[in-house]
């Protein structure tokens, strides 16, 4: 059982910049953590590697401080990881990572399972595992809180808005993995020194994935930003409710009334 795990650095600080002439975020000198979401899709991947053995790979696009990222997946017990990093990739929508990332896939060739967060803390768009398995023509399996392997199909249990579904595939599949489909794991601080000290990260540019210049980074992503801000937090007063319980509830629909809010 050989699997991918597409993984993405994410800004610890919530104000990063915005460059309005080229419509992307800065992320210059903001530090950079593993997207939360991320660790689940590696604990994922961890789980079924120690149930029915094989290879974990891990990749990111980024730029040279993404190589901190990886070291922390390689530190909680995967194989192997690869950073796709070149200047021509900045600037990069859903669209170009995405085609970035099936360049590198298809560079690595062999897998049966690729498994995403079904999204980044910083983006929050789920685009990028979908439109993966669209340019890899593979099956896709989205939202995952359970996986289960049979043979050569691929099983697992969807979220939806309020309930669940069990869909089944072939593989290999593009799997997409909720936040709560488990509790990843934390290393220890031996694995992390190794990670660090003896492991390598695997750096690819463009010459080695050998995709269209002009689909790459800025280039090749339709979609810019706008604006980026800062949500404001409205903070009002607090009400307490007194009297016995249906005082409190008759009470507590009369200002929901007010409110309009039922």
């Amino acid at each position: 059982m050989d699997i991918v795990v597409c993984v993405k650095q994410v800004p610890e600080a919530a104000d990063i910049g915005w460059d309005p002439d080229r419509g992307t975020l800065v992320r210059k000198g903001i530090a950079g953590i593993l997207n939360p979401n991320d660790k689940n899709a590696l604990e994922a991947a961890l789980q079924l590697k120690e149930k029915h053995g094989g290879l974990v790979t891990a990749v990111s696009m980024g730029p040279e401080q993404t190589d901190e990222t990886l070291r922390e997946a390689l530190s909680l017990g995967i194989d192997k990881a690869i950073l796709l990093c070149d200047r021509r990739f900045a600037g990069a929508d859903t669209l170009s990572t995405a085609y970035t990332l099936s360049l590198a896939l298809k560079k690595i060739a062999r897998f049966d399972l690729i498994l995403c967060g079904k999204e980044s803390a910083d983006g929050m768009t789920a685009h990028v595992g979908p439109q993966l398995a669209e340019m890899l023509d593979l099956p896709q399996l989205t939202c995952a809180t359970e996986i289960d392997i049979h043979g050569s199909s691929v099983q697992i249990r969807q979220k939806l808005e309020n309930e669940y579904r069990v869909l089944e595939s072939p593989l290999p599949a593009v799997i997409t993995v909720e936040r709560e489909i488990n509790q990843p794991r934390i290393t220890s601080m031996e694995l992390v020194l190794e990670a660090c000290r003896d492991k390598e990260v695997f750096v690819w540019g463009a010459e080695e994935l050998s995709g269209e210049v002009e689909n790459f980074g800025l280039k090749g992503s339709p979609t810019q930003s706008n604006k980026v801000y800062t949500q404001k937090v409205i903070r009002g007063t607090v009400k307490t409710l007194k009297g016995d319980v249906e005082t409190i509830a008759r009470d507590f629909i009369e200002i929901l009334n007010q409110k309009n809010l039922i």
